[in-house]
């Protein structure tokens, strides 16, 4: 009796999901990748909220200028960043501090994936795929065209753990909550950002070579404004 107890607590640790996202679906890093450290981002500027909610606007013609490294990073950290570093809390609200999304990025350089801790990028692949996730979503150029385009991906068995079926409810919440921070940080660099749902899930996930267990849930361009 024992031993059946304790085989049944040793298959139910494994599946428990800890706080930061670990332990459920956690993305692999290519053997020998390369890392690519951030800027530190900044905590103050000169654009307040209420500003930037009154600029917010979708953005669909970008002119052909990249983007700094400071400009990504600020961006990044806006979606993912870690603002309690004791306890990994981040800029977005996560449904048990579970932070089931995962954040990516097309560039002319490649594909990339941030890592909150460390505030860095992983680089995934090196070619420009930022034509193809615009034909995987339905061929609308202006993804084609950003110079930036993010991807926000969702592992619903991190938050389903402890939330059961409320668990893709709460994911897709924070994928909205973490858009938001996009929309809103690319507005306060002087930026323009356009929200993208409409795409095919298995042509994104192809792009990107994501697990099976990941669910792209947003598509974000973001450059400079053209005119």
């Amino acid at each position: 009796m024992k031993a059946k107890l304790l085989l049944v607590l040793i298959v139910i640790a494994g599946t428990v999901c800890l706080p930061g996202g670990l332990g459920c679906g956690q993305p692999t890093t290519p053997r020998g990748a390369t890392e690519l450290a951030l800027p530190p981002p900044s905590t103050s500027g000169e654009v307040s909220v209420e500003q930037a909610l009154g600029k917010r606007r979708s953005i669909r013609q970008f002119r052909r200028q990249d983007l700094t490294l400071e400009q990504i990073g600020q961006l990044a950290w806006a979606a993912q960043g870690i603002t309690k570093p004791d306890t990994g809390f981040r800029t977005a609200p996560s449904a048990g501090a579970l932070y089931p999304l995962e954040l990516y990025l097309l560039t002319r350089d490649g594909v990339f994936r941030y890592v909150p801790k460390g505030h860095k990028l992983v680089q995934l692949a090196e070619a420009d795929k930022r034509g193809d996730l615009a034909r995987a979503a339905l061929g609308q150029p202006w993804v084609s065209a950003a110079p930036l385009d993010f991807v926000i991906s969702g592992v619903y068995a991190r938050t389903r753990a402890k939330y059961g079926d409320r668990a893709e409810r709460y994911v897709i919440l924070e994928a909205g909550h973490v858009a938001q921070n996009i929309h809103l940080q690319a507005v306060a660099l002087g930026l323009g950002s356009v929200p993208v749902g409409a795409y095919t899930d298995e042509a994104v996930s192809k792009v990107l070579d994501l697990s099976a267990e990941e669910t792209p849930l947003y598509i974000i361009p973001v450059g400079y404004p053209a005119g």
